[in-house]
């Protein structure tokens, strides 16, 4: 038994973000940091962008209201290590992220939070984000297990590494979780070391 079930499959509507290099900064901005719950960030999340996009962001975009899947460029994520920043993006309704590839604590912090973070080869991921915009009510279909992204634009390889992706097939993606599943272990464990319990004398 595992302590959370384990994600196989994701299927959802495309937003496309365009752009390299957009670090958590940009994601979720530095003022919002100071809340003690992640309750409300999402609808935080690219502020400043947005403000100067002056609605003109993807965010903003009526064609991409509802998406569960965030298609974005390379090192996506880079930056501060603030795990606020997938925090926001899940509490604004992304479920995967799709891209050419992500900073690795942004992407170890999707990991804990059950985000899976997937890359494509440049061409397919050109080829996907030009199909969500030609056509964003379609559905795009994510398999964990095959390693596969499904959209109008076909059938596309993508790279998950191998860690990551067994510990969301599997349910252990949730430390927290797996932890307290194991709590008689753990106290089985700590019986048994006598630096726990104090040394025999």
């Amino acid at each position: 038994m595992t302590a959370t079930a384990g994600i196989e499959r994701i299927v959802g509507r495309g937003c496309v973000l365009r752009g390299d290099n957009i670090d958590t900064d940009r994601i979720i901005p530095a003022r919002f940091l100071r809340c003690v719950t992640f309750d409300g960030l999402g609808e935080h999340a690219f502020e400043d962008d947005r403000a100067q996009a002056k609605g003109d962001h993807p965010f903003d975009d009526e064609r991409f209201a509802g998406a569960s899947i965030l298609i974005v460029g390379h090192n996506f994520g880079s930056g501060s290590s603030r795990e606020h920043a997938p925090q926001a993006l899940m509490r604004w309704g992304f479920r995967a992220f799709v891209g050419g590839s992500f900073a690795e604590i942004f992407a170890g912090n999707c990991t804990a939070l059950g985000l899976p973070c997937l890359t494509l080869e440049e061409d397919d991921l050109a080829a996907l984000m030009d199909a969500v915009v030609l056509s964003p009510e379609h559905e795009i279909s994510i398999d964990l297990e095959a390693r596969s992204v499904s959209s109008r634009a076909g059938v596309a390889r993508a790279g998950i590494p191998d860690g990551v992706q067994r510990q969301l097939l599997g349910g252990s993606w949730n430390a927290t979780a797996v932890l307290l599943e194991a709590g008689d272990a753990i106290e089985a464990t700590a019986a048994r070391l006598p630096y726990v319990n104090g040394y025999p004398r």
